[in-house]
């Protein structure tokens, strides 16, 4: 079964609709965007979150200090790395956290997967340039995958299916298309987990 990530929940609603569905993780943004979000509104978003729910954070070229605190905190259970983090950058965070890492590559053409598959990270996230954007990519050009991975950029309700069979990730990393008005949408959320298990 294919694994479900929502990502950039910043309300005390959105919480309370995962904890409803239950997704397998939830992002919450610590980098730049308008999803953006305070440790310590991440806490107490954290509090309210249900156990059987992931917690990963979302950074942008963040220094490892800043990162491991929201850890050993209990904030996050995962590293999400959407930046131009380098493998010794990856190295050296694994190195400090038995907490998976999970690093976001843009897939512009054929071949740009294949050069993070000796990476350390523990998983990859295939996205369209800059990410967030809610725009899809070309799946065509992800080409062969020898190791799991999170598929984003402007999945929704209309393609996820078809991204799934195509595809066939790990998980599937969805932000945008579960939002109304740039908010999270309660049944955008329920509904599109539902086509992913084919509730």
């Amino acid at each position: 079964m294919v694994k479900i990530k929502i990502c950039g929940l910043s309300l005390l609603c959105d919480i309370e609709a995962v904890n409803e569905i239950k997704p397998e993780y939830i992002g919450f943004v610590f980098a730049e965007s308008r999803r953006r979000v305070t440790p310590a509104q991440a806490e107490k978003l954290r509090t309210e979150l249900s156990p059987d729910i992931m917690p990963v954070g979302v950074f942008v070229n963040e220094t490892v200090e800043k990162i491991i605190p929201l850890i050993r905190n209990g904030i996050i259970d995962a590293v999400q790395l959407h930046g131009d983090e380098t493998e010794k950058y990856i190295e050296t965070l694994k190195s400090l956290t038995d907490k998976p890492v999970i690093k976001a590559i843009s897939v512009l053409k054929a071949g740009d997967v294949q050069k993070w598959t000796d990476t350390c990270a523990d998983y990859l996230l295939l996205d369209s340039k800059g990410g967030g954007t809610g725009q899809s990519f070309d799946w065509d050009v992800i080409g062969e995958v020898h190791r799991e991975f999170f598929l984003a950029g402007g999945l929704n309700f209309e393609n996820i299916q078809s991204a799934v069979l195509k595809t066939k990730p790990f998980a599937v990393d969805v932000s945008g298309g579960v939002e109304t008005d740039g908010v999270k949408d309660r049944e955008k959320i329920i509904s599109i987990i539902r086509r992913v298990r084919n509730e």
